[in-house]
């Protein structure tokens, strides 16, 4: 099945699944974008650009978009412990504290979301009783919910994650629209590549290792001034 061939109203969950409006907070977070701002690294919309790339094949493509579809598989399948195993995952992955506190409170704040727009599916008592569900496992949870098939839930997926940074480095460069605009052109034009990466990337060949992004997300903890959450 193909984007082109969705149901109407899967596709409309997965572009609302997108969309900044969902109350998760992803507009809060730069994802050390902001401290490699501050330390001189990332200058003005040239050196945004190559930062985006970087990450989306350093760590989206290698990490969350594979955990996504692993954990969409899971939930599909209603396989309570293969979720317990991922979630786990998802959360000893992340580097610093910040990145956790992004990944616990988008989940918690997913898990509010779904409890509205779900309450009888038994899957969001499984999600729940984890503690604490990690972003990536419940934004599955949502695809699943909308029966969205794996490569447009990754799709959305990524385009939530390339918006959500193009418009911190807006705010935080700062930028004018029209740069974000080419900004988010060049990463959702590599973004298919990407996805189809992840979807045959195994447990064994999924990684979470940034180390220059960790770095900085870890001195974005203690930067004196900043515009996003820490």
């Amino acid at each position: 099945m193909t984007v082109d061939t969705l149901a109407p109203d899967a596709l409309l969950q997965l572009m609302w699944l997108a969309s900044p409006a969902l109350p998760v907070g992803a507009f809060s977070y730069s994802e050390g974008l902001e401290a490699a701002i501050d330390a001189g690294l990332v200058v003005g919309e040239a050196g945004v650009a190559p930062w985006l790339q970087q990450q989306l094949e350093l760590s989206l493509a290698r990490s969350e978009l594979p955990l996504v579809a692993a954990a969409l598989r899971a939930w599909q399948a209603h396989d309570a412990a293969r979720i317990q195993a991922l979630n786990a995952w998802a959360l000893a992955s992340r580097e610093t504290a910040e990145l956790r506190l992004q990944a616990e409170q988008m989940g918690r704040s997913m898990r509010d979301w779904l409890r509205q727009r779900a309450p009888d599916d038994t899957r969001v008592d499984t999600l729940a009783a984890l503690q604490p569900p990690a972003w990536a496992i419940a934004f599955a949870l949502a695809a699943a919910v909308a029966g969205a098939p794996e490569r447009p839930a990754l799709l959305s997926f990524g385009y939530a994650w390339a918006e959500g940074l193009v418009q911190a480095a807006v705010k935080a460069v700062p930028l004018g629209q029209n740069a974000g605009q080419r900004l988010l052109r060049g990463v959702v034009a590599a973004l298919p590549a990407a996805v189809e990466r992840a979807l045959v990337t195994g447990d064994d060949a999924r990684v979470a290792f940034a180390p220059m992004a960790a770095l900085l997300s870890a001195r974005h903890e203690t930067q004196y001034s900043r515009l996003f959450r820490s």
